[in-house]
């Protein structure tokens, strides 16, 4: 979701594999990696449930091989705002349910742009599919937007936010989870819509230390990470909880083949 960093992510990573390479390591021995790692993060790596989000950033994925390295689940970017519609999410949607990756959409949030307006887009555009995991509200400030860099006042952006998460429940036939930053947290979020499950970027700390006592399900430790199938860095995800808990929260069984 972040793409700031990515030229030094690509970078490093090739440092890393170059590295590799000469040690006789090959990049497939490289699974499931950090190009730059954090010490802080350090417990995620070891989380029995890993995932990762993308975007058309990651260019063409081999979502067979991604599974096969242990990417147990994925967020895929669909929409953002009313008008936009990522270029590679009918690509990526379909081929990691063909790789029997489970996945979620989702949609980033435009702060200038009204919410049912958004709600069509989204509908629109992604499919509706019982076998998909809860949608996902993505929401930061857009600070990075020539457009729309101002905040909203945070009753303003709360009540958007629930017409929003209304309607992709509608839709999906499932409660959204809900994707956050620290910033957006802090301002809007904080003891706000204890009824949803949350998703936390926390690339330098654990959620906990952060987020206070807000509960998690998943947690975006790294924008830096190296996942076979995939060229350049991703951001990787962990699950909190078991496999056993998993496959709670998966809507059915992986088919066989």
């Amino acid at each position: 979701m972040f793409v700031a960093r990515r030229r030094f992510a690509i970078v490093a990573l090739s440092s890393v594999l170059s590295a590799a390479c000469a040690a006789g390591v090959t990049a497939r021995q490289l699974v499931l990696a950090d190009v730059a790692p954090h010490d802080g993060v350090a417990r995620a790596h070891a989380m029995p449930v890993q995932g990762i989000d993308v975007s058309q950033w990651q260019g063409d994925i081999d979502w067979q091989k991604a599974r096969a390295a242990g990417t147990q689940f994925a967020f895929i970017k669909a929409t953002e705002g009313g008008d936009h519609l990522d270029p590679k999410f009918q690509q990526n949607w379909e081929e990691a349910k063909r790789a029997r990756v489970p996945r979620g959409a989702y949609h980033m949030f435009y702060w200038c742009r009204a919410p049912r307006e958004q709600a069509l887009w989204f509908v629109l555009n992604v499919p509706f599919d019982p076998d998909a995991l809860p949608a996902v509200l993505d929401l930061e400030w857009n600070h990075a937007s020539r457009n729309c860099p101002n905040e909203a006042p945070s009753d303003v952006a709360l009540e958007k936010v629930k017409i929003m998460l209304e309607a992709m429940e509608a839709h999906t036939g499932k409660r959204p989870i809900i994707y956050t930053n620290v910033a957006f947290h802090r301002d809007v979020l904080e003891g706000e819509l204890k009824d949803y499950n949350f998703w936390l970027r926390s690339v330098a700390a654990e959620p906990q230390e952060v987020y206070g006592d807000r509960p998690w399900l998943f947690w975006q430790f790294t924008t830096t990470g190296y996942v076979p199938g995939i060229e350049g860095p991703v951001d990787r995800n962990a699950f909190n909880g078991s496999f056993a808990d998993w496959r709670q929260v998966l809507p059915s069984p992986p088919p066989h083949r």
